[in-house]
């Protein structure tokens, strides 16, 4: 049994966590390198933000939105 859980611990220690080490070390060297996974989910945080909104904006242009208090059952 104590093999497997140190199979556990080398799968994630040495293989899966090895591209975080390696940001991790490049810090020393660049900042922003070493944050392209941050910068990554932001850009993609920002992308399914504009697609949100415009998809709203034009729900709400063709009159397709529901915004009577009683829309919900809830809300009676």
């Amino acid at each position: 049994m104590k093999a497997f859980f140190e199979g556990i611990q080398y799968l994630f220690v040495n293989i899966l966590f090895a591209p975080l080490d390696f940001l991790r070390s490049l810090e020393l060297q660049s900042w922003f390198a070493a944050n392209t996974i941050n910068w990554l989910f932001m850009i993609i945080c920002a992308v399914a933000m504009v697609y949100w909104v415009m998809q709203l904006k034009l729900h709400d242009e063709n009159g397709e939105e529901n915004q009577d208090t009683t829309a919900h059952s809830f809300f009676k």
